[in-house]
């Protein structure tokens, strides 16, 4: 008995699909009308050996979103029938527009063949296509073919038979839809649980994103009022925030994906016409232009970071100053009480001397938030692809180190968009060189302090600048050391330029920033009041400090309590590093959370009680260190073992105690080879 396997041809309109179809048939076709329909409906088979193929051209479209009765049809019969493959006809020479709904067969999770048909015509055209990588991208096999020269027809049956026995489809499809849907989609997802028979015939997710696009076929369904009104919200939600509607928005994302896979897999060997998107990304992701502009953009932000958070940094500098003199003007017992200095110096001082950092993180975090949401960001990391491919990762590679500027700990967390293990441990361990918002405040602190305002943007700028080379020169060290092996292709999306809303770009700048506040009202806040303690206690003998000025006796009392001794203790590791055993402490706090450092410096200087605290920290810091020695503890802060939240978050994406123990040993020894080098050519400079 021979064998049988059914198969459906979708495609857009003259993409060849028809020429394809008749030529893969033949004469054993016939022609008759969808149920309740006038559209056409052609049927005919083939055989391979002992195989029966029954082939079924469904109706050209250029989408399978429902819109159109072609399109409903299309949708409807791959999910009742189940055909055994779906292959999807695609005019290879307008390949961007062709590759649309390669997208959406690839969400609806089914055996896919994609035929790039009309490839003489592109290649008249000057395309050039890497059919291996974009393989790779769609999950599925292509085929190149010249349907009017019946070109590539068995190829496509010997292919279409491969497929149908491969077994069952897997999830191939790699789109995401950016941060804002995701987290909508997620949210839908869960509602679905309660409606088993729907998620069973479509897919949880396939479900979700339709829903999100307000697709009127699936909302008719018979869904609970619970999701509809949770779809709904999402959607208002994702209106207010990009300023646009949801299904535009995924459209937009889908296109990113199709374009990102082109750049990647899809070479022009002549001049083509070219949107303005292109015009623009032809500047903006130039081979020679691409990087500097990039600079450029990076340097204006760092300028405006200082420029214009100077101002409100000086208000609530002056605020925690006037809150520290209040708290001890009107303190009800006497003014050396423990718990005053607590309140004032742990509390005040700790937390306040690094909340008044927030103007420049937020300032920070809105800059980047804009070049996010106007697709900007997406460029940036095609800009360093050909970097990375270098050092064995894919430029895909470059977005959870992108993020690593905002924090370390949900960079870590987006290496999961790699599904490589090799590439993702080794962005996992380089992650902590891109100065996340933590270390803004010790900057912001030591920059001032020790360069002039004309200086201060280029010296910001040249530490995010080392932070991002040392990162290369590790993370290839890795790829061919301890994670050797071949690099997997990746899809990059280049969704299209837009402009960012104002609600979306404060929302995203706040949500960051609020994650900075929680940090300095809990983790800081708590450090702050041990290192407080650890700082007081045990305290000196009253006797030992007669005749001494009160800042000495200060001195005196912080070298004799518990941190100033660990600080002494590690002051003959540090002296090499231009570090004495104030900078040595501190370094030790921030081990905990990197802000700490700045707070802990305040402690040890005893600011809680001084107006305009970071002024005054910046005084002794100039009086005390030399411009050296700063650039120095900046160094040493942007390349050592990164706060604990970030080696947990290690530990617990790698899988293993041994990568996290390895980042934060291995980069602590970093930081001190390369501090040292600073430093000892540094006084040999200046000598």
């Amino acid at each position: 008995m021979s064998r049988k396997i059914n198969v459906a041809i979708a495609g857009n309109p003259n993409s060849g699909k028809t020429t394809i179809f008749n030529a893969m048939t033949g004469g054993h076709q016939h022609v008759g009308n969808y149920p309740g329909v006038t559209v056409e409906k052609r049927e005919g088979t083939c055989t391979r050996d002992d195989l029966e193929i029954n082939i079924v051209d469904l109706p050209g479209t250029y989408s399978l979103t429902a819109y159109t009765t072609e399109e409903l049809i299309t949708r409807n019969y791959i999910i009742d029938e189940h055909p055994d493959v779906v292959v999807d006809i695609v005019d290879s020479s307008n390949i961007e527009r062709n590759l649309f709904m390669a997208t959406q067969l690839m969400e609806m999770n089914v055996p896919l063949v994609l035929v790039f048909n009309m490839s003489d015509i592109a290649r008249q055209r000057g395309l050039v296509f890497d059919t291996d990588k974009l393989s790779s991208f769609f999950g599925a096999p292509i085929v190149m073919t010249v349907g009017n020269k019946s070109e590539g027809i068995d190829e496509i049956v010997s292919i279409i038979v491969e497929t149908a026995f491969a077994g069952p489809a897997v999830v191939t499809s790699s789109i995401t839809y950016g941060q804002e849907i995701e987290e909508e989609i997620t949210k839908i997802e869960a509602a679905l649980d309660i409606e088993a028979e729907l998620v069973r015939k479509y897919g949880k997710r396939w479900l979700a994103i339709k829903l999100l696009e307000w697709d009127k076929e699936i909302v008719d369904k018979g869904h609970s009022d619970k999701v509809l009104s949770l779809v709904e919200t999402s959607r208002e939600h994702l209106r207010k925030v990009c300023g646009d509607q949801p299904q535009t928005l995924i459209a937009d994302r889908r296109y990113g994906y199709i374009s990102g896979a082109c750049q990647e897999a899809v070479k022009s060997t002549t001049e083509m016409r070219h949107d303005m998107s292109d015009r623009v990304d032809s500047v903006l992701t130039n081979r020679v232009f691409g990087l500097p502009i990039f600079i450029c953009l990076m340097y204006i932000v760092f300028q405006l970071t200082f420029s214009l958070g100077k101002y409100p940094m000086g208000w609530l500098e002056s605020l925690f100053g006037w809150l520290s003199v209040f708290v001890t003007a009107n303190w009800p017992g006497p003014q050396d009480s423990q718990i005053l200095s607590l309140i004032v110096d742990g509390v005040i001082g700790g937390v306040g001397g690094v909340i008044v950092f927030l103007p420049n993180i937020l300032l920070l975090f809105l800059a980047i938030a804009i070049l996010e949401d106007s697709g900007y960001m997406s460029r940036a990391a095609f800009i360093m692809d050909q970097i990375m491919h270098k050092i064995g990762l894919h430029g895909k590679s470059f977005i959870p180190m992108l993020i690593g500027f905002g924090c370390s700990v949900p960079a870590i967390m987006a290496t999961r968009i790699l599904e490589n293990r090799r590439s993702r441990l080794t962005t996992m361990m380089v992650i902590p060189l891109f100065s996340c918002g933590a270390r803004l405040p010790i900057y912001a602190l030591m920059i001032p302090a020790f360069f002039e305002p004309r200086m201060r943007g280029p010296v910001l700028l040249l530490i995010y600048f080392i932070g991002i080379v040392l990162a290369i020169v590790c993370a290839k060290l890795l790829r061919i050391t301890l994670f050797k092996g071949e690099t997997i292709p990746f899809v990059m999306e280049l969704p299209p330029y837009r402009l960012p809303t104002a609600r979306g770009v404060i929302i995203h700048m706040w949500h960051r920033g609020w994650m900075y506040l929680k940090k300095a009202g809990t983790i800081i806040l708590g450090i702050s009041i041990i290192l407080w303690a650890a700082t007081t206690y045990p305290q000196i003998d009253d006797s030992k400090l007669a005749g001494l000025s009160d800042e000495a006796a200060q001195t005196v009392q912080i070298q004799h309590s518990a941190v100033g001794r660990i600080g002494t203790t590690l002051e003959p590791v540090m002296k090499p590093l231009g570090f004495d055993w104030r900078v040595s402490t501190a370094l030790v706090g921030a081990f905990a959370a990197k802000e700490v450092f700045v707070s802990q410096m305040a402690i040890m200087y005893s600011m809680g009680e001084t107006d305009g605290r970071s002024e005054a920290l910046r005084q002794h810091l100039t009086a005390d260190y030399t411009p050296l020695q700063g650039f120095c503890i900046m160094i040493f802060c942007l390349i050592s073992m990164p706060c604990v939240a970030t080696i947990a978050m290690t530990r617990q994406e790698s899988g293993n105690w041994r990568w996290a123990l390895f980042q934060g040993g291995a980069l602590t020894a970093l930081a001190y080879v390369v501090t040292l080098t600073v430093y000892q050519a540094g006084l040999r400079i200046i000598i």
